[in-house]
């Protein structure tokens, strides 16, 4: 059996958003495929499944376009590949705008200076023979595309915007030389030529088409940023030599040397030397982090001062920056509901301009004024060329390529569009307690000894227990042993109680550690020390109970700091009008505390993980979008409950792949700044697409000559032309603003 994977094709001769619904069902459709995602701005298409790459080109052939597999196992090369067609396209498309707008632009001054437009005598005929003649060079050499796009479609028995052009600029022409060869079949008042409205079009849209070519490749910016920080060649150790090779060439174990100033190649851990590294460009974290022998550091970002020598851990497409590159490109390929909406109306909208072509042409013919074949020849001309659906089309992924970019340069990374829209939304946010709110590296404050044990034992016996959990709190517990250099012990029968704490055995005692429902549960009397728990939970530590054979021995308290930043994005998430919910395991006075200090009104504390899961759901039926924000491992029952999931951490040790939303920094303003920019980009989608629509919508009221009757308009079919060229780049423009979007910190 092969296995599912995720390829990528490069598609040509797509020309409009109902071209997008066209070929993944295509794909859809063969077998092998399992889904088919096309973006349209970005004119690739995200295929998953187990068909290779020769039948998923067939497929799209078969719909009648081109397409060519799009390897982005090297993204640096496959960007270039990119870069380089789009440009070759663009220069192509100047070409063929040049070669119209130079018959077109003449030809419409002659008639706008007095020149007359119409047919009567034999010079007049073979005159306009000549022009009819270089325009349909023109048709050829630059608006070929448009009619072989238009065959194609016609073969598949479909309709995109090539059929609209190519139906349009054909019927101007065709009418203009039925006019020349043969005047007397048309009455004298419309025996009018429209070879400047052919060539006009064609120049025209293929010059909007270009300058929404360039103006895309600014939606790739942050893809370029990041791929600009991958490091070309490393220096490594090898036999004891230092040697300077490609990147490519670096292998898992190498031993990597990186002097001050250079960007670090791999991912690795430090082997020997001091340094601070500059990861703003990863987590958006403006301060240099202190790096030292066994601390990670992580491929693209900047060794500031020392030189460090480490050992590479992931290499090539394993790197941390790799991922990152691959889901940003995957985010900005995938589609919100919202966009998915726009491709159905798409795929229907093209089949309905030509009927309403149709019928007014009818109407004219039948109910205009003289010459009312004329009127009908530029109606329905002006209906097909100005009703073309390409802004529409271009309205949802130019937003959510510049939004999921910009993100990223904040440190966000956004898994998929249904995530950017859903985070938008969100009306109600769950913040996990330690890590999140919290430092999460806690430290032992307090002992509190009930018998006469010196301080030292209770901890080397606390420690030893502890030693076998990987809780935060425990950990705390350990280190703070080993800064006293206190010897471990072996622990035997360790047991970890979920929700309670700990239990094992040591030198045949009885040890237990956690919390009062775990002492409570095991006949444990800790009734003359509650009042003491309590005074050292109102200080937002988090006391815990330690028995040694069925008797309690001591209270150990930990405290674990709250984040400098905590209280002003908890403010901003709740200037945005969301409701903060804290949840922890911690007991209820300590979950007190921090909720005071940070300026949460409801928190629930000693809940369990599936605990966290049950909130979610009870907020979700109370009518609430919810988000959820933890350290995407122990949450993740509620992670994968939850509308969005935010996964916190920092640089490599963050579970990119754990939730909807990853924060590559430890603060909590990266949570408000994904909803910001959510925000942002989805205001920024609906723009567009009223914009799209209400450009298509009244543009085809103007083309159809309603308002005629009445005001003595009827648009021309060079203004429809440019008018739809120039609605394509309006709505590139207008994605393009969202880049100098800046999410503001109170």
């Amino acid at each position: 059996m092969s296995k599912s994977r995720q390829q990528q094709l490069l598609i040509e001769g797509a020309g409009c958003a109902s071209c997008v619904g066209k070929i993944e069902k295509a794909l859809k459709a063969t077998y092998g495929v399992e889904d088919a995602q096309m973006n349209f701005a970005d004119r690739t298409v995200v295929v998953t499944g187990t068909a290779d790459i020769k039948t998923l080109i067939c497929a799209v052939e078969s719909a009648g376009y081109n397409a060519k597999a799009f390897d982005t196992s090297d993204v640096d090369d496959a960007f270039d590949e990119k870069e380089a067609a789009d440009w070759a396209y663009y220069k192509k498309l100047i070409r063929h705008t040049v070669i119209a707008l130079s018959l077109g632009v003449p030809l419409m001054l002659y008639g706008l200076l007095g020149g007359a437009m119409t047919v009567n005598t034999t010079n007049e005929r073979l005159a306009w023979l000549v022009v009819g003649v270089l325009t349909l060079v023109v048709m050829y050499f630059a608006g070929r595309h448009f009619y072989v796009g238009a065959w194609r479609s016609f073969l598949n028995h479909s309709a995109n915007m090539d059929t609209l052009i190519a139906l349009g600029t054909a019927t101007a022409w065709l009418y203009s030389m039925v006019v020349v060869f043969i005047p007397d079949a048309v009455p004298m008042m419309a025996r009018h030529v429209y070879f400047e409205a052919t060539a006009m079009i064609i120049g025209l849209v293929d010059l909007g088409l270009a300058l929404e070519v360039k103006a895309r490749g600014k939606t790739s910016e942050a893809i370029k940023r990041l791929i600009g920080l991958q490091a070309k060649t490393a220096t490594v150790i090898r036999d004891g030599k230092e040697v300077r090779i490609a990147i490519e060439s670096v292998l898992k174990g190498d031993a990597v040397k990186v002097k001050p100033g250079e960007k670090i190649p791999v991912d690795g851990v430090v082997l020997e030397g001091h340094t601070a590294v500059d990861e703003s460009m990863l987590t958006g974290e403006p301060m240099a982090v202190a790096k030292g022998k066994g601390d990670e550091v992580a491929a693209g970002t900047i060794n500031k001062s020392g030189m460090v020598v480490f050992s590479a851990t992931h290499v090539g497409k394993d790197t941390a920056l790799a991922h990152i590159i691959d889901m940003v490109k995957r985010a900005q390929n995938s589609k919100p509901s919202i966009g998915r909406m726009a491709d159905v109306i798409s795929a229907y909208f093209v089949p309905s301009v030509m009927i309403i072509c149709v019928l007014s042409a009818l109407a004219w013919l039948n109910f205009g004024p003289q010459p009312s074949i004329a009127f009908a020849v530029v109606s329905a001309t002006t209906v097909l060329i100005i009703a073309c659906p390409c802004a529409l089309g271009l309205a949802t992924p130019m937003s959510v390529m510049v939004g999921v970019g910009k993100a990223a340069q904040a440190g966000v990374l956004i898994r998929n569009g249904e995530a950017l829209q859903s985070a938008s939304k969100i009306t109600a946010m769950i913040l996990d307690k330690t890590g999140t709110i919290t430092e999460g590296a806690p430290k032992v404050t307090d002992i509190v000894l009930v018998h006469g044990d010196d301080e030292h034992s209770v901890m080397q016996l606390a420690a030893s227990l502890e030693s076998g959990s990987e809780h935060p709190l425990a950990q705390a517990i350990v280190e703070s042993a080993q800064q006293q250099q206190v010897e471990l012990l072996k622990i035997e029968g360790f047991n970890a109680l979920t929700g309670l704490g700990v239990e094992g055995r040591c030198d045949g005692k009885a040890l237990l550690f956690g919390n009062e429902k775990l002492m409570s549960e095991r006949g444990i009397a800790c009734d003359d020390y509650v009042h003491r728990v309590q005074e050292l939970a109102k200080q937002a530590k988090t006391p815990m109970y330690f028995a040694v054979d069925g008797t309690l021995a001591a209270i150990i308290a930990v405290a674990d700091p709250i984040k400098d930043d905590s209280v002003g994005a908890i403010a901003r998430l709740k200037a945005h009008g969301i409701e903060v919910i804290m949840l922890t395991g911690d007991n209820n006075d300590t979950a007190a505390a921090v909720a005071a200090k940070v300026g949460i009104g409801e928190f629930v504390a000693q809940v369990l993980p599936e605990d966290k899961a049950d909130k979610v759901r009870q907020l979700q039926l109370q009518g609430h979008v919810v988000g959820m924000t933890g350290d995407g491992i122990n949450d993740a029952p509620a992670l994968a409950l939850a509308d969005v999931g935010f996964a916190i951490g920092t640089g490599t040790d963050v579970a990119i792949e754990s939730a909807d939303i990853t924060l590559m920094r430890g603060s909590l303003h990266g949570l408000a700044d994904a909803i910001a920019v959510s925000k942002a980009t989805l205001r920024n989608i609906k723009q567009n697409l009223f914009g799209a629509f209400a450009y298509n919508s009244v543009g085809i009221v103007f083309a159809t000559g309603a308002l005629y009757p009445f005001f003595g308009v009827l648009l021309s079919p060079v203004i429809a032309g440019a008018a739809m060229g120039f609605s394509s780049v309006t709505v590139v423009s207008n994605a393009n603003r969202l880049r100098f979007f800046k999410a503001k910190e109170h």
